[in-house]
């Protein structure tokens, strides 16, 4: 209901207008991601995006609205950049590359800011039920893609019959979640990597051996 409220008054807009916004947002969310949503205040909002109080006000009346457009643009484009990696995922090699650019990408910063999603949960789970609901529905999404991929790779023989593919999604997701939070206290990306390597390991365990998946052909070899 609040996103659908939120999408009718920017219908309502001036090009003008929806700028101003743009600007508001986008400074917040580098704030908020690089400081924390606790330590940024829409002061500090107002200056980096050189907006009026009015301004501000007049399209975020209080930090909740703002943190609430923060998560949802977050979300966005995480899931677009996902939907990307993951939207062919079918074979081992492809989860590695998927792994490969998540490391080289929070490697650029030694891990130092986590994950965009699992930042604001850690802060926000227990404050804000919106928040939370809204930011439980974008990790469900996100593991639903890597849920699809794995389910591709067990249809078409590479993953056992009975291998679950939800529960291995659920256990990637987990591993990458707890990966990203202990190379942010490092500030060194090896944790993120060793727990991504064995969540891989445990699907790999799944994985058809080659003699069933390409069995010989019949009145071959054997006499």
């Amino acid at each position: 209901m609040a996103e659908q409220a939120r999408e009718r008054n920017d219908s309502r807009l001036t090009e003008r207008g929806r700028a101003t916004r743009e600007r508001i947002l986008r400074a917040a969310v580098d704030m908020m991601y690089v400081r924390g949503v606790s330590s940024t205040t829409l002061d500090e909002v107002r200056a980096a995006s050189g907006t009026s109080k009015s301004q501000l006000y007049r399209h975020y009346p209080d930090k909740d609205a703002l943190v609430r457009d923060v998560v949802a643009l977050q979300a966005a484009e995480l899931l677009k950049r996902q939907q990307q990696l993951l939207q062919r995922l079918n074979s081992l090699r492809g989860l590695e590359r998927w792994r490969d650019v998540l490391i080289e990408h929070n490697a650029l910063r030694n891990g130092a800011y986590g994950c965009p999603l699992g930042s604001l949960a850690s802060e926000l789970a227990d404050q804000d039920e919106e928040a939370r609901k809204a930011l439980a529905r974008h990790f469900d999404s996100w593991e639903g893609l890597l849920e699809a991929g794995l389910q591709r790779m067990k249809d078409s023989g590479v993953l056992r019959a009975d291998a679950d593919a939800e529960e291995l999604a659920t256990g990637i997701m987990a591993a990458l979640q707890g990966g990203y939070l202990l190379a942010q206290t490092a500030q060194d990306v090896k944790p993120m990597k060793i727990a991504l390597d064995m969540a891989i390991r445990h699907v790999k365990a799944h994985v058809v051996p080659d003699e069933d998946a390409n069995p010989p052909a019949e009145g071959r070899g054997g006499r």
